[in-house]
């Protein structure tokens, strides 16, 4: 069983980065239609606060794509699950993503896209581990790098679990009563 670790990203280093990254995304698309897509399930509480800061007009699709399951670490096969409904071609895309590891999700979804001929297409991520990547991929807008541990939180999860805690925690082996103990004092912190 796993439990929770340290603090790594507080909600106010959080929040800054939301901004800072949405003032570049509002430079650059000033005056443009933006379609954004969002990669579930991770990115949805990053992508609900980045959408609230942006200015233009923004198109909101979501893709649905798997390659960890009950592990933590990659299986290294990318599974699409749920594809766009927006047309994008000829369009201006940013894909939203929470964390940026080994790129093999990245990869495959640019090639996707790609194939789907937008406009332009560039890479949001809240988080990244540049020290783990496979696949040679960056993001344009990228928040906050970070070393080799396996997070959660702000909408990284272990197994579906821990979304929902307000900020981002290292997630190491530990007894299942302290792993709970542990989940309910992030909840409350």
């Amino acid at each position: 069983m796993y439990e929770l670790g340290g603090v790594l990203v507080t909600r106010d280093e959080i929040k800054s980065m939301v901004r800072r990254l949405a003032d570049r995304i509002n430079s650059d698309y000033a005056g443009q239609e933006l379609v954004i897509v969002g990669v579930l399930k991770g990115a949805l509480a990053f992508l609900s606060d980045l959408m609230r800061e942006l200015t233009m007009p923004v198109i909101l699709d979501f893709i649905i794509v798997s390659s960890y399951g009950f592990e933590t670490s990659t299986s290294g096969v990318v599974l699409l699950r749920k594809d766009v409904d927006v047309d994008i071609e000829g369009k201006h895309v940013l894909i939203v993503e929470d964390l940026i590891d080994t790129g093999l999700t990245l990869k495959y979804l640019k090639d996707l896209f790609w194939s789907k001929k937008p406009a332009s297409l560039n890479i949001c991520a809240a988080f990244d581990k540049p020290n783990r990547r496979k696949a040679p991929i960056a993001a344009e807008y990228s928040g906050i790098s970070l070393g080799d541990d396996f997070i959660v939180g702000y909408g990284l999860d272990y197994a579906g679990l821990y979304r929902n805690l307000p900020d981002v925690r290292t997630l190491v082996e530990g007894d299942d009563a302290k792993a709970k103990s542990n989940i309910m004092q992030g909840m409350e912190a």
